[in-house]
This record gives structure tokens, C-alpha cells and sequence, in this order.
């Protein structure tokens, strides 16, 4: 099914065409979606604004995926509990994290659009985020250490959740900044990905649990 031309997300370039697509390795739930074969920075044309981030949103990327298979695997981790999905993109983790029972679920990123893209997912699949969560029990974050800007923004940020008592879960497929030495291995995966995005079919990724 594709966004009707009212409802499809739009950016400073106009609308951006997705279409309702099961999470390739989490078909339980389905993401509205870029389905051309293009990159990020494709579907931008080719230009970075700093005052605009490009769309990550309009992908299912390897962490995000892995996150929600792990939940949907165990919904224990989050059944009856409140979670905070952080930089959260499609908002894939935070939808899985609703459809396996949380008592509440809330999503943030430094892009409206992501949290508003993670929203009308939620609905997509029955489900509804809630505006925020106080003090949350479960902290999610997906493919988060892919800059050196990031990666210390988003420890101080986590590790604050930890501090708090939180467990805090991330999905990461070895972006190059992440800090393994403040998290332990709970699983991993090899996660499919389209090759125009990553350069490869599947990546091996890695679900962290922050010491």
C-alpha cells in the first residue's frame, strides 16, 4: 500500500514516496518506506544540509532491525514496562517494542520528521507511541555511533539512562564509533540490508547491553 499523496512524508524537497514494506528482518511489522533502489544521500539528490538532516527515517537500518528482532524474539525485555526508543528513526525498535506488550512507548531524534515518520508507523500497525515517557525502564537505540559528532553525544546521553536505572539496549552493525567497552554482547545477527544503501546484502549486528 502506498502513502496517499496527502499523507506521504514530505521534506524541503517536496514529497517523498514510500510504501507500507514488512521490516525485512522483522515482518511481524511493517514501516512505510523507500522501496527505489537508492541511497540516502540519493534520495536527497545528492545534497547535505546541516540545518536539515537527511531522511533516516525512510529506511529500516541494520541496528534498528536488530533491535526489534530481539524484542519480538523476547518480549519479556519489554512486556508491561516503559521504553524510550532514542534517535529513533522509522521508529522500527520503538514499534516493536508496542507490539510486544510495553506499557508505554515513547520516541525522540533530532528530526521531527523521524519522530513523526515512527508515529504514523506505529499506527500502521495498530499501535500508538505515546507523546513521552518519564523515567523510562528500557532505553533502545539503533545504529546510533555512525559519526565522531554523535558517538560522544549519544554515551553521555545513554549512560544517563544507566545512571537512572534503565537498561539500556543498542543495535549496532560496527559503524566505527561505537564503544564497545561499555557495553556486553547479548546477541547478534546477520541482518539483511539493500545493497544500494550498504554497499552489501546483510550485515552482521551486534544487540548491546550498556554495562
Amino acid at each position: 500500500m502506498t502513502l496517499s499523496r496527502s499523507a506521504e512524508p514530505r521534506d524541503n524537497r517536496g514529497v517523498l514516496p514510500t510504501a507500507l514494506t514488512p521490516v525485512p528482518f522483522a515482518p511481524e511489522i511493517s514501516l512505510f518506506l523507500v522501496t527505489a533502489p537508492v541511497g540516502l544521500f540519493e534520495v536527497t539528490g545528492g545534497d547535505f544540509h546541516s540545518d536539515q538532516p537527511p531522511p533516516f527515517w525512510a529506511f529500516a537500518w541494520a541496528g534498528g532491525q536488530a533491535l526489534a528482532r530481539h524484542l519480538l524474539d523476547d518480549p519479556s525485555l519489554v512486556a508491561g514496562r516503559r521504553v524510550l526508543d532514542v534517535a529513533t528513526g522509522s521508529g522500527v525498535a520503538a514499534v516493536a517494542a508496542a507490539h510486544c506488550g510495553a506499557s508505554a512507548v515513547a520516541c525522540t531524534d533530532v528530526d521531527p520528521a523521524a519522530v513523526e515518520a515512527a508515529h504514523r508507523n506505529a499506527s500502521a500497525n495498530g499501535l500508538s507511541l505515546a507523546a513521552r515517557v518519564d523515567d523510562p525502564d528500557v532505553v533502545l537505540a539503533g545504529d546510533v555511533f555512525y559519526s565522531p559528532i554523535v558517538a560522544p553525544k549519544m554515551v553521555a546521553t545513554l549512560r544517563g539512562f544507566r545512571k537512572n536505572g534503565a537498561t539500556v539496549l543498542v543495535g549496532d552493525p560496527g559503524r566505527g564509533f561505537f564503544p564497545e567497552r561499555l557495553f556486553e554482547l547479548v546477541t547478534e545477527y546477520t541482518v539483511p540490508v539493500p545493497a544500494h544503501l550498504e554497499e552489501t546484502e546483510a550485515l552482521p549486528t551486534g544487540v548491546w547491553r550498556m554495562k
